[in-house]
């Protein structure tokens, strides 16, 4: 008999495991909740601080009780925060279980503390010092203290801001915030300690979608290449989705459930590391036949200056997505879809720039934009590039670093154009700084020209962001031109080489050169490409 142990996240108890719990009991399984201390467990000595040895010994003693004779094979579930003790668990019991199953939780490290996953950066930041044994903080926002004290449960309308809540009941909300406890705050500024044994333990990742993460996404992280993300290709590793947001077992408890007894019956999607065979789709080649113009490499951009340029010229920058690991190769500025873009205005007598940025995280948007900025403005100041016409062009997760462009759009910024753009933070993103926001930026845009590159099979997430934004932008009268690719899906350039997607990458061409170089003396010069004639 499989027995799930389950551990639940911030502010819960074995309570929100209760549907899980007589589901996985019906199909024949044993499943038991673990009662973390402090958080419906047992009751700790006066003055005694819970930190994350007492959770994982909490989670030690429920294994040590099925290890007795007629105990079955052991899955640990780690929901959120409980991914922490679960993993500190099996690194001292490896032997005693068969599989650990991440619940849309980080991918803790040794040496780390549960802090670091936190979706407040204020919290985060408050907490950085402390060590877990009763140093404190000044109270972050709702109440970072010491560690040896709680932080307290969000109120009804806050659970969105510790995770998507999408599919949850009102009345399984309401429950979730009476049953609500203060959570030990020496739990997440103990830093997690593995010895390395839990390596051996076969692993399945469990991404509720609705929180903004897809099989798909963290494919792509495999496929630059590094190393850390590698490791998810071993063969004891796996993947489900759950089209739900961050409590599946209050949202979808029967979906849960299957993917649950799928896991421990080592079953899943595997991902696979990228070879020459099968490049990954960000190193395919570029969709359309690009003029072979030699780049010049500079510190933070590569310029792409049209080879008979006489007098200076429009230019357009290229911003690629992210959060790309640092240790990629190649880097995003030797990609072929950024080249590829680059080349095609460079043979059309506008200078390409492919601009190259540090968006290593989602908490990295300020450092990644200020590198955006100084590269426009080091592209201005070349004397073979019209300062007085520039566009701005982003993809993907660059999408949040347009909100500043767009809600002050300097008079040289002729044209704004997005890729398949993230909008607005995703829901596991946590409390991205409101300077991030395009969805709210756009109302200030004025007579800026944007154009929206919309694929028809972008991921539930992102494509809810990007009609937020459409919604926005219809409200405010903003002067924003949609081209859709009604069968691409994120990435297309490389995922879906159709006609179809050329006939998109085509026309977003021809519209961003057409409003940064209307009324120019370079227009005249920029070159219209054939597949344009009649339009």
């Amino acid at each position: 008999m499989t027995v799930f142990i389950l551990v639940s996240g911030l502010f819960t108890g074995p309570h929100v495991w209760d549907d899980a719990v007589a589901r996985l009991t019906a199909e024949g399984a044993d499943a038991r909740a673990v009662a973390l201390s402090g958080l419906g467990g047992a009751r700790t000595a006066a003055g005694a601080v819970v930190d994350l040895e007492t959770h994982i010994a909490d989670v030690l003693a429920v294994i040590d009780s099925v290890g007795r004779p007629g105990g079955g094979e052991i899955v640990l579930v780690g929901h959120d925060y409980g991914i922490h003790p679960v993993l500190g668990a099996a690194d001292r019991r490896p032997g005693q279980v068969a599989r650990i199953v991440y619940l849309d939780s980080a991918m803790p490290q040794d040496g780390v503390p549960a802090s670091a996953a936190l979706p407040d950066p204020r919290l985060r930041a408050r907490l950085a010092g402390a060590d877990g044994a009763g140093s404190g903080s000044d109270g972050a926002g709702s109440g970072a203290h010491g560690a040896g004290t709680d932080l307290p449960p969000p109120a009804r309308g806050e659970w969105q801001l510790w995770g998507s809540t999408a599919g949850v009941p009102d009345a399984a909300l309401d429950r979730l915030t009476a049953l609500a406890a203060p959570h030990p705050l020496g739990t997440l500024v103990q830093p997690l300690r593995l010895t390395g044994a839990v390596a051996s333990v076969p692993v399945t990742g469990v991404l509720c979608t609705g929180s903004g993460t897809t099989i798909s996404m963290v494919q792509t992280q495999v496929d630059f290449g590094a190393p850390a993300m590698r490791a998810l290709t071993a063969p004891g590793i796996t993947f489900f989705e759950l089209p739900t947001g961050h409590w599946p077992m209050l949202s979808a408890p029967a979906a849960l459930t299957k993917v649950l007894l799928s896991a421990a019956a080592g079953e899943g999607h595997r991902l696979t590391a990228p070879d020459d065979a099968r490049p990954p789709a960000h190193l395919r080649p570029f969709l359309l036949d690009v003029p072979g113009i030699d780049r010049e490499r500079h510190a933070g951009f590569d310029l792409y200056v049209p080879p008979t340029a006489q007098g200076p010229l429009p230019a357009v920058l290229f911003v690629h997505g992210g959060p790309v690991p640092p240790q990629a190769h190649p880097a995003p500025r030797d990609w072929p879809a950024l080249t590829g873009y680059a080349r095609s205005v460079a043979g059309r007598g506008v200078v390409g720039v492919v601009v190259e940025h540090r968006l290593h995280a989602v908490s990295e948007y300020e450092r990644a934009a200020a590198d955006v900025a100084a590269a426009v403005e080091r592209v201005r100041a070349d004397p073979r590039v019209d300062a007085d016409r520039i566009a701005l062009w982003f993809f993907s997760g660059s999408g949040p670093i347009s909100a500043a462009w767009l809600g002050a759009p300097p008079a040289w910024l002729r044209c704004l154009a997005a890729n398949y753009p993230v909008m607005a933070p995703l829901p596991n993103w946590g409390q991205l700084d409101s300077r991030f926001r395009p969805v709210d930026a756009v109302a200030r845009a004025g007579s800026l020209p944007v154009v929206l590159v919309r694929p028809g099979l972008e991921t539930a997430a992102i494509a809810a962001t990007v009609e937020e934004f459409m919604e926005a932008a219809d409200r405010a009268g903003a002067n924003l031109e949609v081209v859709d690719v009604p069968n691409g899906h994120h990435s297309f350039e490389g995922v879906d080489p159709t006609e179809e997607s050329r006939e998109a990458v085509r026309r977003a061409l021809s519209i961003v050169l057409h409003h940064l170089t209307r009324g120019s003396r370079a227009a005249g010069a920029v070159q219209t490409d054939p597949h344009d004639a009649g339009r």
